[in-house]
């Protein structure tokens, strides 16, 4: 991965965004998405005492019992407040917890994805722009407005219409919406700023809103 001019620091939150290569389509099937889940999943823990491709093949209430042990015994590199899959791109909402957290974090998944994709499709070659895009978190509001940015991508890409957005399974915003389901998603920091997960869900899809404060942080928009 190229070197970053301006290095990123731990404890700050970025809006952090790739896409692939030539801009074609990726996450093609279910089982890409699933794939991808997982991966995020497995590599935003430091270290883990088996490789990607050994845990895969564990059964699925080992593979549970696995990443619960991550949470005991390993340290996070990051912690992870929202995210979106789409086709060819995706976006997290990212805090840094280690050094070189971000980094490492991409790219163990940005290189395991692409090994599974390109022996999936029998390809060669990188899978991802060889640089992510990143920009910081600088206040509260700007945490709010780049989340539900995040949240609506797959309506804004013109992929779903609004009414489906809460079924869409490829980005965190149904954990926001879910009853003490377990997550990879931390959605307190979010959850927080509203007095209940029906008002958030009214924050997310207030089109009106959404679009007066789009002018505000077209700044935060990496596409």
């Amino acid at each position: 991965m190229p070197y970053r001019q301006t290095p990123l620091t731990s404890g700050e939150i970025y809006h952090i965004f790739n896409r692939s290569i030539a801009k074609q389509p990726i996450f093609q099937t279910q089982r890409d998405y699933q794939r991808a889940l997982e991966v995020i999943s497995f590599y935003r823990y430091q270290n883990p005492p088996l490789r990607f491709s050994h845990y895969n093949r564990l059964p699925q209430n080992q593979k549970l019992d696995f990443i619960e042990n991550l949470t005991k015994s390993r340290k996070k590199l990051v912690e992870i407040f929202a995210f979106c899959i789409m086709p060819n791109h995706l976006h997290f909402l990212i805090k840094q917890l280690e050094d070189q957290g971000i980094s490492k974090f991409m790219n163990n998944f940005q290189h395991s994805y692409a090994k599974y994709f390109n022996t999936k499709n029998d390809r060669t070659g990188s899978l991802f722009q060889a640089m992510f895009k990143s920009v910081r978190i600088e206040s509260e509001e700007q945490l709010l407005h780049v989340a539900r940015y995040i949240h609506l991508n797959p309506v804004s890409s013109f992929i779903i219409e609004i009414d489906s957005l809460p079924n869409y399974p490829w980005s965190s915003l149904k954990d926001y919406f879910s009853d003490g389901k377990k997550s990879l998603i931390d959605t307190k920091s979010i959850l927080g700023h509203f007095k209940s997960k029906e008002d958030y869900k009214k924050f997310v899809f207030d089109q009106a809103d959404y679009q007066q404060k789009l002018e505000g942080i077209k700044h935060l928009v990496l596409e």
